[in-house]
């Protein structure tokens, strides 16, 4: 599919980080953007910067992704682009001991739940919610093309380390569901195709200090440093552009493989 002006799109977690690179890369062909975000000001700041609408959205609520597609719908059209940048992580480990006292806990349910709500369960929210939009839609040419998904995973889907259980089966479900969903949706037209990120220089890395980040950079093969936002826009707009990517799972990681810890 080809981005063209005011092809309309959607992305989720668009506000800063992965989302907001692939969010200026579809404004920058002339693609009118709704970003899904909880963050209304960097949102609303976003969608000023790139002339699109910004759509306060929790992708756990059925409630708030209808209200979501509905604004961006009203605001853009029925949406041919969707990516799907939100998401959350945590570090707790399945069960442990205190070094101080030798009591014994385990990750909390609620914990390890939240994540699969909104990384995996919210993830496919918006995919089902979106594809079944763009069946509406007339294809774009003579294949038979309607549209196109790119979701986010991670290389903790295939290499989890300590602490990641709820993250790396979040991610590994957004991996799993690829090809079916490719599958469910082949004959009306619409692609389906996973990022897995390696480490890459998000605002939430940015936080780490200058000591944990370059130990990141140096962990990574080649080239040694963190990923580049831009990269990951790159490689999604590789999928949505390029007619014959489908149903795939792609590592975008320096190849990394990650140790334990």
């Amino acid at each position: 599919m080809e981005v063209s002006a005011n092809t309309p799109a959607v992305v989720t977690g668009g506000a800063s980080g992965l989302g907001a690179a692939t969010a200026r890369a579809l404004a920058a062909k002339g693609a009118k953007v709704a970003i899904f975000d909880m963050n209304e000001e960097k949102g609303n700041a976003m969608a000023a910067e790139i002339g699109g609408v910004f759509c306060k959205v929790n992708v756990t609520s059925d409630a708030d992704v209808d209200a979501g597609f509905a604004k961006a719908r009203e605001a853009h059209g029925q949406e041919r682009i969707l990516v799907n940048c939100a998401g959350i992580g945590n570090a707790i480990k399945t069960a442990s001991r205190s070094k101080e006292d030798g009591s014994i806990k385990h990750f909390p349910i609620s914990a390890f739940d939240f994540v699969i709500q909104v990384n995996l369960i919210g993830t496919f929210r918006c995919i089902a919610k979106s594809a079944a939009g763009m069946l509406t839609l007339d294809p774009l040419d003579e294949n038979g093309e309607r549209g196109a998904i790119v979701n986010t995973a991670s290389v903790a889907g295939e290499d989890g380390q300590i602490g990641q259980a709820a993250y790396s089966a979040s991610k590994a479900g957004v991996i799993g569901m690829t090809l079916p969903i490719a599958r469910d949706l082949m004959n009306e037209g619409i692609r389906v195709n996973t990022i897995l990120p390696g480490i890459f220089d998000t605002p939430l890395l940015a936080a780490a200090p200058q000591n944990v980040r370059d130990a990141l950079a140096a962990s990574v093969p080649f080239p040694k440093r963190l990923g580049i936002p831009n990269e990951y826009a790159k490689l999604a707009m590789c999928m949505i552009e390029t007619g014959y990517f489908n149903g795939e799972d792609v590592r975008l990681d320096g190849a990394i493989r990650m140790a334990p810890r």
